[in-house]
């Protein structure tokens, strides 16, 4: 017997010490994203307006209905801003609504008492946004390129990809502190009422120039301004400032919105676990 509880001890104490080896963290990650994947193909609702809209905008004022502009191509400009627009809009709902919805629903709960590591979760919704959104600039690519005659060199292209993809981040941190902030049936009016706002007042829908100097100057110090101006640059599109200015105000807004949504999470966290 005492040899069977020292057997015990030895399998048991290693485990206890390191936790989850690596490959195992790697397989649950992995497994987070492929199944928050399917849960987002399973839900119309979401991906159906996340990527429909901002086509649809696209088709409908850059190809159909062009606004004349003497400086720059508007299939080209728009390709940008609505790129920008619909990443924002994939990391705000997936994250701000669906992060707010399974908490209430008690998904997180069942999440905590699972051996799964609490950053899995969040992880998975990142990979998904950051999915989603290529797959949403991809589509965008290509209706300017066939029916926009958008030309750009393959390193623009690439850039532009990178730039969307990856520049949703700060917006997924935003998600969150809503989520964790606001319940379940007040997050979508403050998710609306931020995003639409904020977007036309960054130029995503109208160049920021046709705005009064004084919203100009208030746009600055919002964040889809930034990505929009940044995915400007990288297609050619002159703008009043370089790139690196937008990339170091994505980069501020991140690390702000990740400590607000982390202090609300703690402060959720110790009111509902104690």
């Amino acid at each position: 017997m005492t040899v069977r509880l020292q057997s015990t001890q030895q399998r048991v104490v290693p485990v206890s010490e390191t936790g989850l080896s690596l490959g195992a963290s790697a397989r649950i990650y992995l497994r987070e994203a492929k199944y928050e994947l399917l849960k987002l193909l399973r839900l119309p609702a979401f991906f159906i307006p996340s990527l429909g809209f901002p086509m649809m905008f696209y088709a409908l004022f850059a190809l159909v209905l062009p606004t004349k502009s003497a400086s720059f191509p508007m299939t080209t400009y728009l390709l940008g801003t609505y790129g920008a627009f619909g990443v924002i809009g994939i990391a705000l709902f997936s994250l701000g609504i669906g992060v707010s919805t399974e908490r209430a629903q008690g998904w997180l709960a069942v999440k905590r008492a699972s051996p799964m590591p609490i950053p899995a979760y969040f992880f998975g919704k990142y990979a998904m946004t950051i999915l989603f959104s290529a797959l949403l600039v991809t589509l965008l690519c290509l209706m300017g390129a066939v029916f926009g005659h958008v030309r750009l060199q393959a390193s623009q292209w690439g850039l532009l990809m990178l730039v969307l993809m990856f520049g949703g981040i700060p917006f997924c941190a935003a998600g969150i502190m809503v989520a964790y902030l606001v319940g379940p049936n007040s997050a979508p009016a403050v998710v609306n009422a931020v995003y639409l706002p904020s977007a036309f007042l960054s130029g995503l829908f109208i160049p920021a120039e046709m705005l009064p100097s004084f919203l100009r100057t208030f746009a600055q110090f919002l964040p889809p301004y930034h990505l929009g101006r940044l995915a400007l640059n990288v297609i050619g599109i002159p703008t009043a400032s370089n790139g690196w200015v937008h990339i170091g105000a994505l980069a501020g807004f991140a690390i702000l919105f990740t400590i607000l949504a982390t202090v609300a999470y703690r402060r959720d966290e110790g009111k509902t676990y104690g």
